[in-house]
């Protein structure tokens, strides 16, 4: 019987498509500069997002560290959502690597906002680090994959600009931010200084990300990441993914969102605490407390019908729909849920 596998969308396989093309992909080196179908990439990225250059990078990780390298310096300090991936997912790599400490703020539903962000700022002052980026997270994972809206990222921006400061979103799933919206990944990208970009999500590429930014901005981009050993050499074979990703794969994440509607929908039909609002996008957190079990435990049980789930802490489960979860799937873990809660509502265990 198939795994249907929910815990994440990075586990989503790569197209045939995709396939062909990295078999078929022309390649050269990197390092040099000299691989068409990495620039190819590049440009592309650059193009649907607005901005001048981009560069291929492994992973969203080191294009959100690059980028904390590249706009701060040591002693600095940088302005995060107190879930954020870059502050809590990322192996402290801002203090170890840029050389700043990351200032969490407490956000709505994820969301940062002006009148959150002004009071963390920091004027430079002698025995005080200096805060010197604001980092966003679009869509927020730890928040159920909430978005900012283009109105909020403008008040954000319109901040930024009163204290000098550069804005970085980390955009791991910034298609999904755009497509629930529907509005361009360049509506949402105009507000950052620099974005990083995820093509092994939902875009379904084997492995990459995409930094972009000003011609410069890339430049000692570039540099920081050959130092962190992410320098390249016929990487058109991964980039061949990218590209197939970028031209075909974004629309259909309306599939996608209309899927994690349809799970979130049926959970909140049974008696566990989840807030069907807050499910924006492809991912779906819902509460299992009512039933008096830990999230550890449900997921056990939930392997039992061949689905795969995240526990989420102590008591809550984390689900996300992509490419390789079809409506048949849908429909078979819904049947598989209100079998599970009706089991632990009676004890059956």
């Amino acid at each position: 019987m198939k795994i249907i596998d929910l815990r994440s969308d990075t586990v989503t396989q790569p197209t045939t498509v995709m396939r062909r093309a990295m078999f078929q992909a022309a390649v050269g080196d990197d390092g040099y500069g000299e691989d068409p179908t990495v620039k190819a990439l590049e440009e592309l990225a650059a193009q649907m997002t607005g901005k001048e250059a981009g560069l291929f990078v492994t992973s969203g990780t080191q294009g959100n560290q690059i980028a904390a390298m590249v706009h701060t310096k040591k002693c600095d300090e940088i302005i995060c959502e107190a879930t954020s991936h870059i502050f809590g997912s990322e192996t402290g790599g801002i203090g170890a690597l840029a050389g700043a400490q990351p200032y969490p703020v407490i956000g709505i539903n994820g969301k940062l906002s002006p009148e959150l962000i002004e009071p963390a700022i920091r004027r430079k002052k002698m025995n005080a680090p200096c805060t010197s980026l604001i980092t966003i997270e679009n869509t927020h994972a730890q928040a159920g994959g909430t978005f900012y809206t283009p109105i909020e990222l403008a008040a954000i921006r319109e901040l930024a600009n009163q204290h000098s400061l550069p804005i970085h979103i980390d955009g791991a799933r910034i298609f999904n931010a755009a497509i629930a919206q529907d509005v361009t990944v360049a509506e949402l990208a105009q507000y950052a200084d620099s974005m990083q970009l995820c093509l092994s999500k939902g875009l379904c590429a084997p492995v990459g990300s995409v930094l972009v930014g000003t011609g410069a901005f890339i430049q000692q981009a570039r540099r920081y990441r050959r130092l962190l050993g992410g320098g390249m050499r016929k990487a058109g074979i991964i980039a061949a993914a990218g590209i197939v990703a970028l031209k075909t794969m974004v629309n259909r994440l309306n599939e996608d969102h209309l899927h994690a509607r349809m799970l979130g929908e049926a959970i909140a039909s049974t008696n566990l605490n989840l807030a069907i609002t807050n499910v924006k996008t492809n991912i779906v957190i819902f509460d299992i407390s009512p039933l008096k079990i830990e999230a550890a435990e449900y997921v056990k049980k939930l392997a039992l019908y061949k689905i795969k789930a995240l526990a989420f802490g102590r008591h809550k489960i984390r689900m996300v729909t992509h490419n390789d979860i079809s409506r048949s799937d849908i429909d078979y873990t819904i049947n598989s849920l209100y079998k599970l809660t009706n089991d632990f509502q009676q004890d059956k265990f």
